[in-house]
């Protein structure tokens, strides 16, 4: 049986350490689909489309998912971890459950905390969303 496992990353400590915590469970997992997925907040509003068009926008935020993957990306590929990255805008929460449905997760796999403001005393507010809106269910990887 293959899982099927949508971890979402930001480029954070946290979310590098669910990647590392995958690696070392996969044994365990069997069969393994992952699917790599980084959110970026949406850059635009209707004043940027004045200064910056459709193809620099895209530009943009390849790059910026690009940045965002890049330390997972190695991490997995070191290990020798086949995964499909996905590089969506959107509001985080809402576009990780959208994704999880998309590609027929069985599992959400994410940290306990990303990249954000001020930290939270238990969980993300990303993370705490996620769980609320999920298809599937959530594991949340914390930091050690």
């Amino acid at each position: 049986m293959t899982l099927c496992i949508l971890l979402a990353v930001d480029g954070s400590e946290g979310s590098l350490h669910a990647v590392r915590r995958l690696l070392r469970l996969r044994e365990r997992l069997g069969g393994l689909e992952l699917h790599l997925l980084t959110v970026l907040a949406p850059a635009e509003s209707g004043h940027v489309r004045w200064f910056v068009d459709h193809a620099q926008l895209e530009d943009y935020y390849r790059d910026k998912g690009l940045a965002a993957l890049q330390q997972a990306r190695a991490l997995l590929d070191a290990a020798g971890q086949g995964y499909t990255p996905h590089i969506a805008v959107g509001l985080a929460a809402a576009t990780i459950a959208h994704y999880a449905g998309q590609v027929a997760a069985d599992l959400v796999l994410m940290g306990s905390h990303g990249h954000g403001g001020i930290g939270r005393a238990l969980l993300g507010s990303v993370t705490a969303e996620v769980i609320a809106l999920s298809p599937v269910p959530v594991t949340v990887v914390s930091h050690d």
